[in-house]
């Protein structure tokens, strides 16, 4: 098996694109394959090297490697140019003048274009031969097969008139050049493959096996777009989505795995995956789904590791302690820190209405009582905490909440926060009781 990932250098690696390369990634690797890596570069005002670089980019954090490439089309136009050329001389292809406007109208008035070509012998754009009987069949693993009557195609423009070649002769070339065997893309290419199979005959290839993947959409059935959240790969990683969950949610957005299992590891995916199980519905984006799959991958790494990408995420050190009592209560990266952050920037000072809630009056009492049942602890671990608090709440007759929300405003300025009593102990005994004492004096 050769497949190939062709992105257009236009932007950033969108989701779909994301999705599309995976799909070619683990088909790849399912079957021992290889992957080929080509930039569809020929838009040269859109194409840009920065653009190359953030596809590049995307697919690094991802983690989908390739084998070969990245191939860029534009350095391949001598070789379309020779194909070109090739057709022109094999009666496959003919220089024509006639316009779009000429086959529309023509068309109009016969139903068909066939018979009409505005061959000329003095230049003009180069069209394939479209044969006047008879059918394309496009074979898809996806769709199954449809076949197109040459009846009612249009003979495609595959050069300019300056001998630039178009997109559909010079994806098809790519792919014969390259020897690929399984062409796997979005469903919007599809009216595109009866084109390029026409190339491939008139060039006397086989026909490749075509899998065209459904659109995605939002939650709320539409296509998808940046209104349904992040639109590009860099927005995942930005989110603090993990490259893990994101391959493991995508691979699932139209296609199934044989046990309906959610959450399957890169390895597991890649064992189990073929193309024939893609289905044709279209898939829905959801990434409140994202977020929960996202989470269920944060809890199961180890400390350690979570740690260490949190820290290259925030850009801050020393981050393990808060790590391993922030873990439960996270979904992203990027929910880290403003969690836990005061942790080590103090309480916040932009949370009024926390403030006023639970440090004015019984809030203010029942901070007080418990500074006083801290203070003189010996041991300042979790349980040691958690008895003298416990006790304070028993002795004040309230509801737990009336003792630890004021605690809680009082050492991070708001009513969030990593559990109560594995935060104080975190603080330690001075610092906890210095953010006591200072809520208490500006109450």
């Amino acid at each position: 098996m050769r497949v190939r990932f062709a992105p257009s250098p236009t932007g950033a690696l969108h989701i779909g694109g994301a999705r599309t390369a995976l799909y070619n990634w683990l088909a790849a690797r399912h079957d021992g394959g290889t992957l080929v890596l080509r930039i569809e570069d020929t838009d040269r005002e859109r194409s840009t090297p920065e653009n190359v670089e953030q596809i590049l980019d995307a697919l690094r954090w991802l983690d989908l490697d390739w084998d070969e490439g990245p191939i860029f089309q534009t350095d391949r136009q001598d070789r379309h140019v020779e194909v070109i050329e090739r057709l022109l001389a094999d009666g496959h292809a003919y220089r024509s003048t006639a316009t779009a406007d000429d086959v529309k109208a023509y068309k109009e008035r016969h139903g068909h274009d066939r018979g009409f070509r505005g061959e000329s012998e003095d230049g003009g754009a180069v069209r394939l031969r479209v044969p006047d009987q008879g059918a394309t069949v496009v074979r898809d693993v996806v769709r199954g097969e449809t076949a197109f009557q040459h009846v009612h195609l249009d003979d495609p423009v595959i050069a300019r008139a300056d001998g630039t070649p178009l997109y559909n002769l010079a994806v098809a070339v790519d792919d014969l050049d390259a020897g690929i065997t399984h062409v796997v893309r979005g469903d919007d290419h599809y009216s595109n493959t009866p084109k390029q199979l026409l190339v491939l005959e008139a060039l006397g290839a086989t026909q490749p096996v075509y899998c065209h993947l459904p659109l995605l959409h939002g939650p709320d059935g539409k296509k998808l777009s940046k209104r349904h959240g992040a639109a590009s790969v860099q927005e995942l990683r930005d989110a603090g989505f993990l490259p893990e969950a994101v391959r493991n949610y995508l691979a699932l957005l139209g296609w199934g795995a044989a046990d309906d299992e959610t959450i399957l590891s890169t390895e597991e995916l890649v064992r189990q995956f073929t193309l024939e199980r893609v289905q044709r519905n279209p898939a829905r984006f959801d990434e409140k789904k994202l977020r929960w799959m996202n989470g269920q991958y944060i809890r199961a790494l180890g400390v350690d590791d979570l740690t260490a990408r949190l820290e290259a995420f925030t850009g801050r050190e020393g981050l393990r302690g808060a790590v391993e009592i922030s873990r439960e209560k996270i979904q992203t990266l990027a929910d880290f820190w403003p969690l836990a952050g005061t942790i080590f920037d103090g309480p916040r000072d932009d949370d009024a209405k926390a403030r006023e809630q639970w440090l004015t009056g019984e809030g203010r009492a029942a901070l007080a009582a418990a500074r006083d049942a801290l203070a003189p602890l010996d041991d300042f671990g979790v349980d040691q905490v958690d008895l003298a608090l416990r006790g304070v709440v028993d002795t004040l007759g309230v509801k737990p909440k009336q003792v630890f929300q004021p605690l809680r405003v009082a050492l991070t300025g708001t009513t969030i926060s990593p559990g109560i009593f594995e935060m104080i102990a975190l603080l330690g005994r001075d610092e906890t009781l210095r953010r006591i004492d200072a809520a208490l004096a500006s109450s």
